[in-house]
């Protein structure tokens, strides 16, 4: 799972960050990578990455309103970054989860051979489900419903919503597979391996 300091190290990758500075990111932007973030904790967690070393700060003096801190990577932090976007990735169970996107995006931006990896393994999970899944026995069971439960209307419902899974997945493929051909067109990552050629056979004896 994509820790919160990831998030942040990809931030300071590309330019020094305030406490304030990043809870408006997060509220705004942000939310789709990261949700439910306060102030407190941002800054809670800003104070143990400078414990570790992975960042440090100075003081940016303001009239008027109170002197802010701004944080920005270290060599420490850099390193820690690099090994976290190089990584292997582990697709999770959905894929709505923001573990891809994550990762698509913060690690992407350092590591451009482990974006290749990301979206191959990303693209692999998917297909391997929609195989395993799709076709598989969806028979609703109401052995012992509660009186409330309308069994037609059950079963529409359940069907509707495994359409729509079935869409999302399918678009997501889409979209991962249309990565690929995009990032490649702009040479943003490196291109796929060539598979090598067989060895030629030997040639037989005379008789």
């Amino acid at each position: 799972m994509v820790k919160f300091e990831h998030i942040l190290l990809g931030l300071f990758a590309q330019r020094p960050w305030s406490g304030y500075d990043l809870k408006k990111w997060l509220s705004e932007g942000g939310k789709f990578f990261r949700s439910n973030a306060d102030q407190s904790q941002i800054y809670r967690l800003l104070a143990r990455m400078e414990t570790s070393g992975w960042i440090s700060h100075t003081v940016d003096p303001r009239e008027k309103r109170p002197d802010a801190k701004v944080y920005t990577l270290t060599e420490q932090g850099r390193a820690e970054l690099l090994e976290w976007a190089r990584s292997p990735y582990a697709p999770p169970a959905r894929f709505q989860d923001p573990d891809f996107l994550v990762r698509f995006v913060f690690g992407g931006i350092v590591d451009p051979v482990g974006l290749r990896a990301l979206l191959e393994t990303e693209l692999a999970a998917r297909k391997e489900q929609v195989v395993r899944h799709r076709s598989r026995d969806r028979t609703p069971q109401f052995t012992g419903a509660i009186a409330e439960v309308d069994t037609d209307r059950a079963r529409l419902l359940l069907e509707l919503s495994h359409i729509r899974g079935m869409s999302e997945i399918d678009n997501w493929i889409t979209w991962l597979e249309e990565m690929l051909v995009t990032l490649d067109a702009a040479r943003v990552i490196p291109p796929a391996p060539v598979p090598s050629a067989a060895p030629a056979p030997s040639p037989s004896p005379s008789a």
